[in-house]
């Protein structure tokens, strides 16, 4: 008895081992394409702030997920480009106190995000229509609800930024590829 479940532990262990054999610890982007620069993101809305605070949480998202090392412009294998091109902004919850004024709203931007390998100028991936959604409450300006908001938005798109670059399927060494969307 003592043998046969030892017996079944050791073949419990080499299915394990055997099924784990392929499994990379790691990351899957050649080293070749581990520098990124991002460029302030245009902004074609009303929402000033958006443009740079989205670059800003973006490189500090390719900083803390640790595969991507910034550089500058002409240094970098991929340039993410940004353009933030639609908000929208709209009441959800109404204050009856206050003559119906919108107490809550809800926050959506919408941004189009190219990769670019900056050595031959290829798009890696595109990204059209990303969007990031929050809510804020209204206590004494809408502005300054929005402003705070803003910054849930920035983290969210750099999420999704970061999310992209890792799942691009990129060239293997000499290798020439066409768009890939």
């Amino acid at each position: 008895m003592k043998k046969s479940a030892l017996f079944m532990t050791f073949a419990a262990a080499a299915v394990f081992i055997a099924g784990c054999a392929n499994y990379r610890w790691g990351t899957s982007v050649p080293a070749e394409y581990r520098t990124v620069s991002v460029p302030v993101f245009e902004n074609t809305t009303e929402v000033s702030e958006l443009g740079p605070m989205v670059t800003q949480y973006a490189l500090r998202e390719f900083q803390r997920e640790g595969t991507f090392k910034i550089a500058r412009a002409g240094n970098a294998a991929v340039e993410v480009q940004g353009v933030i091109t639609k908000f929208s902004r709209y009441g959800v919850a109404y204050d009856r106190s206050m003559g119906s004024r919108a107490s809550e709203y809800s926050y959506t931007v919408s941004a189009d995000v190219t990769f670019v390998d900056k050595r031959n100028g290829k798009i890696l991936r595109e990204c059209r229509g990303l969007q990031a959604e929050t809510s804020f409450l209204v206590q004494d300006d809408l502005l300054t609800g929005q402003k705070n908001a803003a910054a849930r938005i920035a983290d969210d798109f750099a999420k999704q930024i970061v999310n992209e670059a890792l799942a691009i399927r990129y060239p293997a060494a000499g290798a020439v590829e066409g768009v890939q969307k």
